[in-house]
């Protein structure tokens, strides 16, 4: 199923859009309130960081365009989740069933990271971390969030990896809530993130 799924995202736009905007539709009415009882319990796990993560807002979107923006080309090469644009970026917090999250540093966004949910009981997560910032332990709080939310909501929490994104699949090769699902196309893997029977110490290891 996620193989025909990225195959319409990438060749049938229209289609693709027809699909989120009822999956959103589902998601809301289903799932929206497990998401908004769980998630603030993962942020304030968060607390002892000296960064801020939390929600992001509509009002965020500028701060988000230049973060991504301010990245290496080569940074971006594998992380793709919607178009970067400012107003696609706008857009994309109309999407009902994607979380959008950030880091912060002050007043300053250090970090983006995100969960896809579909009405199937699935999710797909990704991040970037602001280059300045990283080996900070923000992706092992970014990890954590992502993890415990699609869990304590009985989702599956998968990601697409491609095998020639060294950095990547360096970061996960100690995270032992990561399992290999399947082989994609051009390179890429399917992953999901297993709740290991101590979900925190594995998380702690993805880097």
């Amino acid at each position: 199923m996620e193989k025909v799924f990225i195959f319409i995202k990438h060749h049938f736009r229209i289609l693709w859009r027809l699909i989120e905007w009822a999956n959103g539709l589902i998601f809301q009415v289903l799932f929206r309130p497990s998401l908004n009882r769980i998630l603030p319990r993962q942020f304030l796990g968060a607390e002892e960081s000296p960064f801020l993560f939390r929600a992001l807002k509509a009002n965020d979107a500028e701060a988000l365009h230049g973060l991504i923006h301010s990245q290496e080309s080569s940074d971006l090469i594998y992380f793709s989740p919607h178009d970067f644009d400012l107003p696609s970026i706008e857009k994309q917090f109309k999407n009902r069933s994607f979380l959008m999250m950030g880091v912060f540093d002050q007043e300053r966004i250090i970090g983006y990271f995100f969960l896809r949910f579909f009405a199937n009981r699935r999710c797909f997560v990704g991040r970037i971390i602001d280059h300045s910032y990283r080996g900070k332990g923000i992706g092992n709080q970014m990890n954590r969030i992502m993890y415990q939310t699609a869990w304590g909501m009985n989702f599956r929490c998968l990601s697409t990896m491609s095998k020639n994104n060294l950095a990547v699949i360096r970061a996960h090769s100690k995270n032992s809530a990561m399992v290999v699902l399947k082989e994609l196309r051009d390179n890429y893997i399917l992953v999901e993130f297993v709740k290991p029977q101590s979900a925190t110490d594995s998380i702690q290891q993805a880097g």
